[in-house]
């Protein structure tokens, strides 16, 4: 039997130095200046201040705390404080850690998980309850709950729960997939009393009761929601009081709040606001590289672009530099150069060489090659928010190849039908999700999503889709994982699908009196959490 157990996790988390994520450090993580990683260096060796309100500016506006019902990432950055996960992932997203299981492992068919639970985990007072003991059934009835009733299909593969013993678990699935383990962590699948919610029934996305370090006070909508320290946390207790979260989806008020010390932490800063928080000698800017790429997509069935040499050509006729820095004129991201992120723990660095390189006499000859030596007329469609993006590609493509690119700016919902139908010629998109490569490559590149948003653009490889079939059936050993995808991706920039742009930051302002707070690739928000992060503020 292959297991995965709490303690040879942490084993392999202490011994293992490979794979570590530049992202998140193990908690002087910095900003993007020698200030302020000395700012930090010199906070740490200080003892956190207990006590405290923090605000939060948020940079969108959260519709439920409902884990059945959320589908924001802006969301789950309120529920993940209230309410807990059966794992999660370490500071450095490479590998899992306990949360509300403290052991499992993994059935020789890889279709059966057995969690074993932590015993000292109490469910905080609500109205149909009053702080009783997590037991193995809200495990069972929140998960399956997740599988039926999710927006966003969070459980993808798990047939049932069934209840071993008081403290444990059995998860099953209709076939092996390694992927579990990144889809427990989120928070769509954190353990929630059945008794609250259906007590509450569709309002129970507005009073969210879980086993986490701070619990719901109060929820002003389209305004704040307001959390406070929950003294029955069964983890690390929380330095603060409380946090509150403030709804500024302005990015320019959200860095006047900061400045004017309204909030202590906005999140999302972007554009020319980055400056503006690196030239405040009161804050610092975080920002490092996350989960999230963006990418333009060419049609691999219809079209010119159906012929290799066609998106060959249009890959070596981009200046993939001069897009990415004319788009993010203020930093805040850095070329791509596979369909994978950085942060990634499937990241090879060996394969960026097999990125074409910006060379326009060559693209001419290969698009000559392919039968356009005058070039064509396209369509590229696009969000009005990559525009930037999209207006630049369209130059270059006039004066490198002599193509006409037609500029298509739709709401979201024209974007994603038109693309997932495979009706776009070109499309400029952005992804983001788990460090778990599963949750990009397959997405994006498997031929069973043609016809999904992630593969509107027809990409087809027999060999890829068996690497990918195979690194979540055949093991849950992450290097052996790894080294599956990575042949994939070799495939995959081999056949050049697409054109690889950036990859973005998550970023965040802060003021210097907040300690401990570190944004995260995957744009989760850790206040007090079991990988060792414990917020404070310095009063």
């Amino acid at each position: 039997m292959k297991t995965r157990s709490s303690r040879y996790w942490l084993l392999l988390t202490v011994f293992s130095i490979i794979l570590v994520l530049g992202a998140c450090s193990s908690g002087n993580d910095t900003g993007s200046s020698d200030d302020s990683a000395n700012e930090e260096d010199t906070s740490a060796t200080e003892t956190p201040q207990d006590g405290g309100i923090l605000t939060i500016g948020l940079s969108a506006n959260p519709k439920t705390l409902d884990p059945a019902k959320y589908t924001g990432v802006y969301e789950s950055q309120v529920m993940n404080q209230i309410a807990d996960t059966l794992i999660v992932y370490n500071k450095e997203l490479t590998e899992f850690i306990p949360s509300l299981a403290t052991e499992w492992e993994v059935s020789d068919d890889m279709k059966v998980y057995t969690f074993k639970l932590r015993e000292n985990a109490y469910f905080q007072p609500g109205e149909y309850q009053d702080g009783r003991q997590m037991t193995a059934e809200d495990v069972k009835y929140s998960l399956e709950r997740s599988v039926n009733e999710s927006a966003m299909n969070r459980l993808r593969g798990v047939e049932k729960v069934e209840v071993i013993s008081e403290f444990e678990v059995e998860v099953h699935l209709t076939e092996p997939n390694a992927a579990l383990f990144p889809m427990l962590t989120d928070a769509g699948n954190v353990i929630v009393p059945k008794e609250e919610v259906e007590g509450w029934g569709d309002d129970f996305g507005s009073h969210l009761i879980g086993t986490g370090p701070f619990m719901l006070d109060s929820w002003a909508k389209d305004s704040e929601v307001k959390i406070v320290r929950n003294d029955q946390y069964w983890g690390e207790t929380p330095h603060l009081d409380g946090v509150t979260f403030k709804i500024i989806p302005d990015q320019s008020q959200m860095a006047n709040a900061l400045r004017a010390g309204d909030i202590h932490v906005g999140m999302d800063i972007k554009g020319q606001n980055r400056e503006l928080i690196n030239q405040d000698d009161n804050l610092v800017l975080l920002s490092e590289p996350a989960l999230s790429l963006t990418y333009l997509d060419l049609n691999n069935i219809n079209g010119p672009t159906a012929d290799p040499k066609v998106r060959e050509a249009i890959y070596k006729g981009t200046n993939v530099e001069e897009v990415v820095q004319g788009a993010n004129q203020w930093g805040g991201a850095e070329k791509s150069f596979m369909g994978l992120p950085k942060t990634s723990w499937g990241y090879s660095e060996e394969l960026e060489a097999l990125t074409p390189t910006f060379d326009p006499e060559a693209a001419k000859a290969l698009l000559a090659a392919a039968g356009y030596p005058d070039g064509f007329k396209t369509e590229l469609y696009v969000l009005e928010t990559r525009i930037p993006y999209a207006t630049i590609f369209q130059n270059q493509m006039k004066e490198n190849l002599n193509i006409d690119v037609e500029l298509k700016s739709v709401e979201w919902g024209t974007y994603s039908d038109t693309v997932a139908k495979g009706n776009a010629p070109m499309n400029i998109g952005g992804w983001t999700w788990y460090p778990d490569p599963y949750f990009f490559l397959y997405q994006l590149f498997h031929s069973d999503q043609i016809g999904s948003l992630g593969n509107g653009k027809g990409y087809s490889n027999p060999e890829v889709d068996s690497l990918l079939d195979r690194a979540v059936a055949e093991t849950v050993d992450q290097d052996e994982r790894a080294e599956l995808y990575q042949q994939a991706l070799e495939l995959i920039l081999k056949d050049m699908p697409r054109i690889e742009l950036d990859n973005v930051d998550a970023t965040a302002g802060i003021s210097k009196n907040v300690e401990g707070f570190n944004v995260s690739p995957d744009f989760t928000i850790k206040i007090a959490h079991p990988n060792g992060t414990n917020v404070s503020l310095k009063q």
